[in-house]
């Protein structure tokens, strides 16, 4: 199936390059002049590929902000910040909000392609694992981890976790007997946790896999670092 890619940038030249190569590449294309725009044509078409201009008009953070709106509703939507704005405080913002990659103004349209099609091949590669684990739930020990459905089970009984629960866990079993820092599991959720609320988020899993098992000792803190899962 043939890719499409969207742009969205409000210098009509500039945003006709970009289409014209992408064209060329033979993917297909649709291109947006605002935010608003291109959060309307987004509700009817989603690409598989956004490329993402900050300043739109007079919206100096747009970019960002569509961003933040389009991750918070497709959040394996692969996006390129192209921008004049090459601050390395924008460039960590940008890359902070989800975004792919990001690339500085003037560009060359061989390198954009190049990394549209090296983007694309990461997404494709990233949705066939998804696809086997969707078939092969995660197995350790007495744990049975399905991380496409969310479904946690210990010894055949089902945990109801959080989201945010369940991104820890994730995080915890992905190495089992290595620690797992705070910061890590800070990185796990999308909102601003502390130490605090990681810590209330393991009490409150540990209380749920100690209804189906009083015995249940996995998650061991590390004190004064973060948790780990005993093999």
């Amino acid at each position: 199936m043939v890719k499409l890619i969207a742009v969205v940038e409000d210098d009509p030249d500039q945003r006709a390059n970009y289409l014209d190569a992408i064209l060329n590449k033979g993917y297909d294309a649709i291109s947006f002049h605002d935010r608003q725009s291109a959060l309307q044509g987004f509700k009817h078409t989603l690409p598989d590929l956004a490329i993402l201009d900050i300043i739109l008009g007079d919206e100096m953070d747009a970019g960002f902000e569509l961003c933040r709106e389009l991750l918070s509703r497709f959040p394996n939507l692969p996006v390129i910040f192209l921008t004049e704005r090459i601050d390395e405080i924008d460039k960590i913002s940008g890359l902070r909000l989800g975004a792919w990659d990001y690339l500085p103004k003037p560009i060359s349209l061989d390198y954009l392609m190049e990394r549209i099609a090296s983007l694309l091949r990461i997404d494709h590669a990233r949705a066939s694992t998804n696809q086997t684990q969707r078939t092969q739930p995660k197995i350790i020990g007495a744990l049975q981890l399905d991380t496409v459905a969310h479904l946690v089970s210990w010894k055949e009984h089902r945990i109801n976790l959080s989201q945010s629960e369940f991104k820890m866990l994730e995080a915890l079993v992905s190495n089992p007997g290595h620690s797992v820092s705070y910061e890590q599991l800070m990185e796990t959720n999308q909102s601003n946790v502390t130490t605090n609320t990681i810590n209330t988020h393991v009490r409150n899993m540990r209380k749920k896999f100690e209804r189906v098992d009083r015995n249940f000792d996995s998650i061991k803190s590390e004190y004064g670092f973060g948790y780990r899962w005993a093999r």
